[in-house]
């Protein structure tokens, strides 16, 4: 296993001290050192092996997410898609090199401008020629966005651009091809890049607009292991989901930072909230800890990470076995992103307020981690799109993904799950058909992003309980699950709103002995460098950040006053 890259001296840089092109730089540089570590190979990519997965988990993403965005776009799609042809396409064996090496970085260019959630009605063409294809943007909603594609830090970069393959004049629908983008220097011959301002209070990254000006490239460039099939497809989305295998893996990939990133909150805000004192009566010091009002939010947010971190390395199990059915693979990445970006959302801005006016600051990671959220949660996939897509499917019953089964005696949690997914089934049943499409635009899909996240809640808690975490963890976390829907637990469970704030009284009591050891059980502390952890870290960083000191004299108070 390769060593801990925390103490590595790209990791320990204070990155708030840097501008804005020097932390994309040492986002770059924090890359290739991933790479150089985990030297991964084609095939590792390809089959997503027990390494590809120690990389994507590894808890060191959760310090750089533009540095987890370049890794991710590198090895989970650009090498990932281009490795299942390798066999019968030796050619790309060189550019597969130089992108497991970082010598050349790879990029996804599929959404456009004017199509992201429908990214199957791409308009960038790829017309067939006798010398090769000629790659156009044909107008300004069809450019790409947003995959960072300037030569701006002396790195060549290489694209698989998904475009409209035009071949005899007929569309024959959406392919990949292998188009270079930049040298160390600057752009090729007709190919534009234009730089978007940072995304708001996230890892900065070079993030742009592409355009294609009639660019050929060779027959090669091609993405296929035949390349003489210029067929159209029989089934056309069918044949554009075979293009995308590695979205689904990618759903699943994006997730991973979170979950280290999660534990790092709980920790930071436990440990700043057991230091961190008021006077109390007679004077004395009385940390905030012992308040209520703020043991719940860091006890739900140590329980929520310990459980989400059990369930997702039992889950990448899952992922990793070869007969797995698609579509059950990617039902899982949906419901896992979603139960844990949305935990992830409600934890971080609550332990965050909490810490006050520490919580809102870069270099106490907290509002960082829920910025960065906000971007995973739309990437590989928008959160509510896929549940949408995944809800109807479950309440069509098209497919089935097992859910735990709703047994009072094993969790409250599946008896919702079970209950949500009948329920919208027998909804779907008494729609008239005259108006059934308008109904269940209306009526059902706003349940199911609520249907999909309750669903990972209950097998959430079932692995939890299966892997014997703690019980004060486990029923912190499940009165969490039911403060998302208390109608229902006390529609249906028999627990009144005075009932349900004893359950969790009783689970809080019970957990609170325990917050130090389950802080350190999170084994997140590494890769924590936040100063409000402790009052040492905290003066050692105040010696760090600049000081204005100045000889000036103020007038006098009557002048100042005057003035004012």
């Amino acid at each position: 296993m390769p060593k801990q890259l925390n103490c590595h001296p790209l990791f320990t840089i204070r990155t708030e001290f840097l501008s804005l092109d020097e932390r994309v730089l040492l986002s770059y540089k924090r890359a290739r050192l991933l790479m150089e570590t985990y030297k991964l190979s084609a095939t590792d990519i390809q089959v997503c092996s027990q390494k590809y997965w120690s990389m994507m988990t590894d808890p060191i993403m959760s310090l750089d997410f533009a540095m987890f965005t370049i890794l991710s776009i590198q090895v989970g799609l650009a090498i990932g898609t281009l490795s299942r042809h390798l066999k019968q396409r030796p050619d790309f064996g060189d550019l597969i090199n130089r992108l497991l090496l970082f010598e050349t970085v790879g990029l996804y260019l599929m959404t456009e401008r004017g199509h992201g959630l429908d990214a199957f009605n791409i308009e960038t063409t790829a017309t067939r020629l006798p010398q090769g294809f000629i790659i156009n943007t044909p107008r300004e909603e069809a450019s790409k966005f947003m995959p960072a594609s300037t030569p701006a830090f002396g790195i060549p970069k290489v694209a698989l651009v998904m475009a409209r393959l035009i071949f005899d004049g007929e569309d024959r629908g959406p392919r990949f091809f292998v188009v270079p983008i930049c040298n160390e220097q600057e752009m090729y011959k007709g190919v534009e890049s234009i730089r978007l301002g940072p995304r708001s209070g996230a890892s900065p990254l070079d993030y742009s607009i592409t355009r294609f000006n009639n660019v050929l490239v060779p027959n090669t460039a091609l993405v296929a292991s035949k390349l003489d099939d210029y067929s159209a497809p029989e089934y056309p989305l069918q044949a554009w989901w075979n293009e995308v295998w590695r979205v689904p893996y990618g759903t699943m990939a994006v997730t991973a930072p979170s979950i280290p990133g999660l534990k790092a909150v709980a920790y930071i805000a436990g440990q700043y909230s057991i230091r961190r004192c008021i006077t109390g009566k007679g004077g004395s010091p009385l940390p905030i800890i012992s308040f209520r009002t703020q043991q719940w939010p860091i006890i739900h947010a140590t329980a929520v990470a310990h459980v989400m971190s059990n369930w997702y390395s039992i889950v990448v199990q899952q992922m990793t076995n070869k007969p797995l059915d698609p579509h059950f693979r990617h039902g899982m990445a949906i419901i896992v992103k979603t139960t844990v970006f949305r935990h992830s959302q409600r934890c971080g801005a609550e332990v965050s307020e909490r810490c006050g006016a520490q919580g809102t600051f870069e270099h106490n990671f907290m509002a960082c981690a829920e910025n960065e959220a906000k971007g995973a949660i739309i990437a590989e996939g928008d959160v509510l799109a896929l549940c949408i897509r995944l809800f109807s499917e479950l309440v069509l019953q098209r497919y089935h993904i097992p859910i735990p089964i709703p047994d009072p005696s094993e969790s409250l949690l599946a008896q919702h799950a079970n209950s949500m997914l009948d329920g919208n089934r027998d909804l779907l049943r008494q729609m008239p058909d005259k108006n059934r499409h308008e109904a269940f635009d209306s009526i059902l899909l706003p349940q199911a992003e609520p249907t999909i996240e309750a669903i990972g809640h209950a097998m959430a808690y079932s692995a939890a309980l299966r892997s014997a975490l703690p019980k004060p963890i486990l029923d912190v976390y499940e009165c969490a699950v039911i403060r998302r829907d208390p109608a229902w637990y006390s529609e249906n469970a028999g627990l009144t709103r005075h009932a349900q704030r004893m359950r969790e009284d009783k689970a809080v009591t019970a957990a609170m002995p325990h917050l130090d050891r389950y802080l350190e059980d999170l084994q997140i502390s590494g890769y924590v460098s936040a100063p409000i952890v402790s009052d040492k870290a905290w003066k050692e960083y105040v010696g760090t950040m600049p000081v204005y000191v100045g000889n000036a004299v103020p007038k006098s108070i009557d002048q100042l006053q005057a003035k004012l």
